[in-house]
């Protein structure tokens, strides 16, 4: 046999993962905040990328299969829309991505971009995407105090004690070694013998600190936290001391035990109890939490008068922009040199990517969103005891996408409806099987029915794990003992004997009132 050099031509099929469909995936799975954050970057270093000032009036066309449960909403706006060539469908489903088309730098259509001849970052009026450089608005920002720390708080209280300084440089690292919850985290033992100091010096430098604002601050555990905001409001009598002592029978609401060591009446303990929890376990948290941020839904479920239901896109939570074509046309004819040629090939290129992957993601957003509530009509129209099983391959059957790029677009994701606001991921439960061997359940709705039951027993027929599987499967749902337990301590419920015990002890003070 001779052996040679041949030439041979052989068709295969490989996944090359550019730049921009990178970028288009991770597009996918940002939240609303991250998104914005993203588009703000991109427009700060893009100058062939600006806000689409036709953005209020220019709406994502919703999912385009109709379904009994999904109403259709607006028409589709200025967006262009192009079927996916059949080669492009492998490489969806390799890479969890719906792309319908190979998003070509030349795809921007002419229509979705402003045709002005003026320059975005126009220095005399701006453009809309922020303060203009002619320094006539002001910047807010500057003029904002910054927020305390619990460490400058400390030490600014420890700038005006009185007291020598060995115990001052200790306070100082006393101080250092506290958490932003208030906690001091080293042993003062540890603390004496890696500053080589008495321990005595170190336990009075403590109580200098303990002494500070806020009250409770500086404890070495929970119980030393809330005995020294006791002792504040002077009220560490011996009663309340030995309750503090024995947060462990509280926490297991060993109720007639705590009687007999504190020496009180039920009634008294009630109060006693009242009052602990009256008191700030976590006293540094007020420094230096960062405040809650309200969660912006990025779809909203509306019913229609048919009986159905409308599903569309939050334009709050949709940032618009435009590649600026005009101004490239513009510049382009100008002759800068090469660098300057690849800067604006380059900014021009990643511009068209950026608006198009925006497009698809509110069109995967709206079309993965529309599904789950066709798939989830009876929680929409009855409540949470009717939650279908739901997995992420069924939505990804249903609307042709891969089941990752279904698990990127639920992710963060939010949904207001008229039963509140619901992340997308809650839609997706595990299955509980049928006793009667009928449709299954989702386990959601198996935790709500347990919750149920419990919030509906009589302090004198308190339901074990074993009767509540008994009752469940009087309703048709075959769960084990063990399943119901895990439900049940997920949703923070106590077991049997302490619910017992708790509303045994609460049936009084009901009556008296």
């Amino acid at each position: 046999m001779a052996i040679g050099q041949k030439l041979m031509m052989r068709q295969s099929q490989s996944l090359v993962m550019t730049p921009q469909l990178l970028q288009a995936i991770k597009l996918l799975q940002f939240s609303t905040t991250e998104l914005q954050n993203y588009v703000e970057a991109e427009l700060e270093k893009n100058p062939l990328l600006e806000r689409d000032p036709r953005a209020e009036d220019a709406p994502i066309a919703p999912d385009d299969r109709p379904t009994n449960a999904v109403a259709e909403t607006a028409e589709p706006g200025d967006w262009a829309r192009e079927e996916m060539p059949a080669d492009r469908g492998t490489l969806e489903r390799e890479t969890g991505t719906d792309f319908e088309n190979a998003f070509p730098d030349e795809a921007i259509a002419d229509q979705q971009v402003p045709q002005n001849d003026s320059p975005f970052w126009n220095l005399s009026g701006g453009s809309g995407r922020g303060p203009s450089l002619d320094g006539d608005d002001p910047n807010l920002e500057a003029y904002c105090a910054a927020a305390e720390t619990l460490h400058q708080h400390l030490e600014n209280q420890l700038g005006c004690t009185d007291t020598d300084d060995l115990t001052r440089k200790i306070a100082e690292q006393i101080v250092d070694q506290i958490d932003q919850t208030g906690y001091l985290l080293e042993p003062l033992e540890t603390m004496a013998e890696r500053l080589g100091v008495p321990l005595a010096r170190c336990e009075l430098a403590l109580e200098i600190v303990q002494g500070f604002d806020p009250v409770g601050i500086g404890a070495r555990n929970l119980a030393e936290c809330l005995r020294l905001q006791l002792r504040e409001q002077d009220r560490l009598d011996p009663a309340m001391a030995a309750l503090v002592d024995h947060l462990d029978l509280l926490a297991k609401r060993e109720f007639p035990q705590l009687r007999r060591l504190c020496g009180v009446d039920e009634e008294d303990l009630a109060d006693m109890i009242a009052e602990i929890r009256r008191l700030d376990p976590k006293p540094g948290l007020i420094f230096g939490s960062a405040p809650a941020e309200p969660v912006t839904p990025d779809v909203f479920v509306r019913p229609t008068p048919d009986g159905g239901w409308q599903v569309e896109l939050n334009s709050d939570a949709l940032p618009r922009v435009v590649a600026n074509k005009s101004f490239y046309a513009k510049i382009s004819k100008k002759d800068g040199g090469k660098e300057v040629r690849a800067f604006v090939d380059e900014a021009w290129t990643n511009a068209n990517w950026i608006v198009r992957s925006l497009e698809q993601r509110a069109r995967t957003i709206l079309k993965v969103a529309s599904e789950i509530v066709r798939q989830q009509d009876a929680f929409f129209t009855y409540g949470v005891a009717h939650l279908r099983p739901l997995n992420l391959k069924m939505i990804a059957d249903a609307v042709s996408l891969h089941e990752s790029t279904i698990s990127r677009v639920t992710a963060n994701k939010f949904m207001a409806t008229p039963r509140g606001l619901f992340e997308m991921k809650y839609f997706f439960t595990t299955a509980i099987a049928s006793a009667d061997g009928g449709a299954s359940v989702s386990s959601e709705a198996v935790r709500f029915r347990i919750k149920q039951l419990i919030d509906a027993e009589e302090p004198n027929a308190i339901l074990s794990d074993d009767a509540i599987v008994d009752k469940l499967k009087a309703m048709g749902i075959d769960i084990a003992r063990r399943t119901v337990a895990k439900y049940r301590e997920g949703m923070g419920i106590a077991s049997s004997s302490i619910r017992r015990r708790e509303k045994v002890a609460a049936a009084p003070r009901a009556k008296a009132s």
